[in-house]
């Protein structure tokens, strides 16, 4: 809660300084694809915690120069992975400062990005906050590949799942997405993407099925792989995709042939940076995370 320092005294009475935490997606990696919103907030936050997966031009374009930028990405099975636990202590730590923290995650706020916790401590301790969507990476992946998610004649529905541990899906799960119409969009889940075609293959899809693996989408760098289920095996098993990679399965994936807009890129390149690179741009700060000064 607020303490005594974060009172103020005027003839007029005693006033709360109170902070305020803005959480907003930054989109899939186009630096364009911020919204307004984001962008504006941004412009005017004393501090800004950052996720791996934002472009850094956001940060170069939009932060102001003496705002504190703390890097507080993750990435799965990486030492240097920011804990939620201290993440949520920043949080309360600068806005119980009195200060405008914009807490900026890729892509949207709501879709895999474990908002949550972070809602969770905010309320707890009393911490006015606003949310701010973001374009989510199965979104901005399928426009910049040309494969609409739902088109007509092709798809009814969609169904955002991560499947990035094995038994992160229900055995009985897998039947259902198997035998289903719907265009499935897998988070997270090109590392174990050979697990998920052959649990995918045991519940009888289609061998004529297609998926497509979109690697660092909306990015310079992306790439799109696209294979049917029958041929998988011979054509992308094994490979490892850089990361963020996204994977799309159903009849609207036959679209890319037709509609696909942008050129693959054949750099293999990372154009987001590990987190153990953001990590060595921290400085311990505040006794529980490493953090930068802009100033």
């Amino acid at each position: 809660m607020y303490n005594q320092k974060n009172i103020i005294s005027t003839p007029f009475g005693s006033f709360i300084k109170a902070g305020k935490v803005v959480i907003a997606g930054a989109g899939p990696g186009d630096p364009d694809l911020i919204t307004v919103k984001a962008a504006r907030y941004l412009q005017h936050a004393d501090v800004v915690l950052t996720d791996r997966l934002v472009s850094g031009e956001i940060l170069d374009q939009y932060v102001r120069p003496n705002a504190e930028l703390i890097y507080v990405g993750k990435e799965c099975r990486k030492k240097h992975s920011t804990p939620q636990k201290s993440i949520n202590e920043l949080l309360v730590h600068y806005a119980l400062m009195g200060k405008l923290v914009v807490r900026l995650k890729g892509g949207d706020v709501s879709v895999f990005a474990n908002i949550l916790d972070e809602l969770t401590v905010l309320s707890a301790n009393g911490i006015p906050y606003e949310i701010i969507p973001g374009i989510t990476a199965a979104t901005g992946a399928a426009a910049y590949a040309g494969i609409p998610l739902t088109a007509r004649g092709y798809s009814t529905g969609v169904r955002f799942i991560t499947a990035y541990k094995s038994d992160v899906v229900e055995p009985g799960y897998w039947n259902e997405l198997a035998n289903s119409s719907d265009t499935i969009v897998l988070y997270m889940s090109s590392e174990t993407l050979d697990d998920v075609v052959e649990n995918l293959m045991e519940n009888n899809i289609e061998g004529d099925k297609l998926l497509a693996v979109i690697e660092q989408a909306t990015t310079p760098y992306q790439h799109v792989y696209i294979s049917s289920f029958q041929e998988y095996e011979k054509k992308l098993k094994g490979r490892q995709f850089i990361s963020p990679s996204l994977v799309i399965i159903g009849k609207v994936v036959a679209l890319y042939e037709k509609f696909n807009w942008i050129k693959n890129s054949e750099l293999p390149k990372s154009y987001f940076n590990p987190v153990n690179i953001q990590y060595s741009q921290n400085y311990q700060s505040v006794n529980f995370i490493e953090h930068v000064s802009r100033a």
